[in-house]
């Protein structure tokens, strides 16, 4: 999930509200970022058939890390490792984390873009947590809207039919903690895009570090070059993300995440030759438009705040 599928791309805080408005740019970034994800998640999914999936997270963040650190020195130097929230920046660190294992433990049990489906449930997820947590308000088109997305998970999930598997449990975990990262996201203010990526980077990289003696297995050379791989449209991807959300706002360019389903069937069908079913096709779709939706009902919300200011 994608360590980082879609809602992946669900980050508020990396918006920049300095920056010159392009919408369409936004747009491009964001979906170049979901077919990057897409092709690093079929990799990930490859890599979990041999590995364990801690040791295949590993490679995702230290690669990941070998990258956004020295830009980040490049870049702004030491002060960009200065949060002004680095207790939240830790939990938020090992929200992504704990996202990215559950995710990639599924990968070897579910078609890539069932597991894709179902971890859109995290805007919904999101949705609800800010409502508990940092006291916002749903009005009942939303709430509609999530009730359709969680009959899509349903479906895609078939909980009680004999296509149900255990695995599929997985995903929604991985969207569950997804959406805690994100919300505490929302409480982050002052820090740069940067410092959020480098959090995130470094606090994957050291624990997942510190569980390789308990699931280390020695990967062969092909191994190594795809894990590599893997790490390095990882990091890509959060680029072009963090691009995506300096270019417009989150409420319109968020639902483009959504191409991703598309992105990880085709890629699933051509990769591993597992065509998405009827079943998940339409609880896909659901997903979406509730995602759409809401996404939509933000949007106006915004703007009558900005009116009635």
């Amino acid at each position: 999930m994608s360590a980082a599928p879609a809602p992946r791309t669900t980050t508020p805080s990396l918006e920049s509200p300095n920056a010159p408005a392009s919408p369409l740019r936004g747009i491009l970034f964001l979906v170049i970022s979901t077919i990057v994800f897409s092709v690093a998640d079929v990799i990930t999914k490859q890599l979990a058939s041999t590995l364990p999936p801690p040791e295949v997270a590993w490679m995702r963040y230290v690669t990941f890390a070998a990258f956004i650190v020295p830009f980040a020195l490049i870049k702004g130097g030491p002060a960009l490792f200065r949060s002004q929230r680095p207790g939240l920046q830790v939990v938020r660190g090992l929200g992504m984390v704990g996202s990215s294992i559950m995710f990639i433990q599924s990968l070897p049990h579910l078609p890539v873009a069932d597991a894709t489906a179902i971890f859109f449930v995290s805007p919904i997820l999101i949705m609800g947590l800010s409502v508990l947590f940092l006291g916002e308000s749903v009005g009942w088109r939303r709430w509609t809207a999530a009730a359709f997305g969680l009959i899509g998970v349903i479906i895609v999930v078939r909980p009680g039919s004999g296509a149900f598997q255990a695995a599929a449990l997985l995903p929604i975990l991985s969207a569950s903690s997804w959406a805690v990262g994100a919300v505490v996201t929302r409480k982050i203010s002052g820090d740069q895009a940067l410092t959020t990526l480098t959090y995130s980077a470094l606090v994957g990289s050291l624990v997942l570090s510190a569980l390789m003696p308990f699931s280390w297995v020695t990967p062969n050379g092909t191994e190594i070059a795809l894990g590599l791989v893997m790490g390095i449209l990882f990091a890509i991807g959060h680029w072009f993300v963090v691009m995506a959300y300096r270019h417009g706002n989150a409420s319109l360019i968020a639902p483009f995440s959504y191409v991703q389903l598309i992105w990880a069937g085709t890629l699933g069908y051509l990769v591993f030759g597992s065509l998405p079913d009827s079943w998940t096709i339409t609880g896909a779709c659901l997903i979406a438009m509730s995602g759409f939706y809401t996404a939509y009902r933000e949007r106006v919300r915004t703007m009558q705040k900005r009116f009635s200011a």
